[in-house]
């Protein structure tokens, strides 16, 4: 849904102003062959991200995370593999530059089945690239966590909940 009025955070937001919402979404690592992981140049933070966003009403998960990929960067993805839930307030309560505040509670998800181009669709993305995700650029830091999360899934093959 690119037009955040009629989003549900959107109308949430016009009753609730900026305070504290509890958000429930998702986050994803799209991994390349060569290892590369696809990162998000974010319009409001102007620092990097990965993909993801808000659930809607009446969408499950692996719903929400397909619908964001595709809206934000016209990449469709499939495979889904959970690998850990962010939750810890101390990480995951977001105040963004307009002053709205999120506590985010976020499945995370891996693939390395996708197709398509990732490039700028609904304003929210400056741009991608693909990066080593040992050597991240400037992240969000919930987001930067998230990669490690996955680094750490890679390794051990444990769920991750941070």
């Amino acid at each position: 849904m690119s037009d955040f009025s009629q989003s549900w955070l959107g109308q949430m937001r016009q009753l609730v102003g900026s305070r504290v919402i509890l958000m429930p979404g998702t986050r994803i690592v799209i991994e390349r062959a060569d290892g590369r992981i696809l990162l998000d140049h974010r319009a409001d933070f102007r620092i990097w991200a990965l993909p993801g966003g808000a659930a809607e009403v009446g969408e499950s998960m692996a719903e929400t995370i397909v619908r964001e990929v595709a809206e934000e960067c016209g990449v469709v993805v499939d495979a889904l593999i959970p690998f850990g839930f962010a939750s810890d307030p101390a990480s995951e309560t977001t105040t963004f530059p307009n002053g709205d505040v999120t506590q985010n509670f976020s499945l995370m998800f891996t693939t390395q089945a996708f197709s398509g181009e990732p490039v700028p669709l609904d304003g929210e993305s400056i741009g991608y690239q693909w990066a080593d995700p040992e050597d991240l650029p400037e992240m969000v830091a919930n987001h930067r966590r998230s990669v490690e999360a996955w680094l750490r899934w890679k390794q051990s093959g444990t769920f991750q909940l941070i």
